[in-house]
């Protein structure tokens, strides 16, 4: 459980393997246009396990839409890679929250992931307000990184404490805020992936109250079981 964990925190640095299917029985229809885009492939993935596969790909030769139809047991973070080929860039990958019926994405090969937009996922019109107040802390965090560096080449005490001091209650004003925002919404996917993905080394009865403020169904959901064994792991740990 523990790799699935650390799996949710650092998917971006994972090789992705292909493992494309054709699912007769799907129930998530993807729609996808990229604008601007002519040429290049298009990836769809998930985390099998503790790696990224490939679960459905397109070659883009002069139409910039994509279609897919996907079976999903329960809503589930996806991820949309564009190879751009020959042109290099860091704005290639694309997360969304994905979950049973029909989901429309529009962005742009400009600006890949910072013009997108995604319509049809209660789950992720969540996690995308969730991440509005979350991307503040982590502004937040750089200014204080960027603070802790220059006195590592002038170091001063009093600078040092006070900077230590400041991230700690930022720390903890962002796992507060997290812990908050998944146990308001117990009846969404979201809250365990939240608690998986964000605050997993978050006080024990944190995480506690976040599990058993979930829903019936969202319990039984794969983020949902995954925070169960993972609250029990660390219940029996922690003894």
């Amino acid at each position: 459980m523990k790799k699935i964990v650390l799996a949710l925190l650092t998917v971006i640095s994972f090789i992705s393997c292909e493992k494309k299917e054709t699912v007769e029985d799907a129930n998530v229809h993807i729609t996808v246009n990229v604008d601007g885009l002519s040429q290049g492939k298009l990836y769809l993935q998930k985390i099998e396990d503790t790696t990224l596969v490939i679960i459905d790909s397109i070659l883009i030769n002069g139409d910039s839409k994509f279609e897919s139809h996907v079976k999903l047991d329960s809503p589930e973070m996806l991820y949309l890679f564009l190879d751009r080929g020959k042109t290099n860039s860091i704005d290639n990958s694309l997360a969304f929250f994905a979950e049973p019926g029909n989901i429309t994405i529009e962005t742009t090969l400009k600006h890949f992931f910072a013009d997108a937009k995604v319509k049809g996922s209660k789950n992720h019109d969540l996690w995308m307000e969730f991440k509005k107040i979350n991307d503040r802390f982590n502004d937040e965090n750089l200014v204080l990184m960027e603070k802790r560096l220059q006195n590592e080449l002038k170091p001063n005490p009093s600078s040092t404490d006070s900077i230590e001091a400041a991230y700690e209650k930022l720390l903890k004003r962002k796992y507060r805020y997290t812990a908050h925002f998944a146990t308001t919404h117990g009846d969404a996917a979201i809250a365990p992936y939240l608690a998986l993905s964000e605050i997993a080394n978050i006080n024990m009865p944190y995480l506690d109250t976040i599990q058993k403020s979930m829903k019936p169904d969202v319990a039984k959901s794969k983020y949902g079981k995954m925070l169960t064994e993972y609250v029990k792991e660390r219940k029996a740990t922690e003894k």
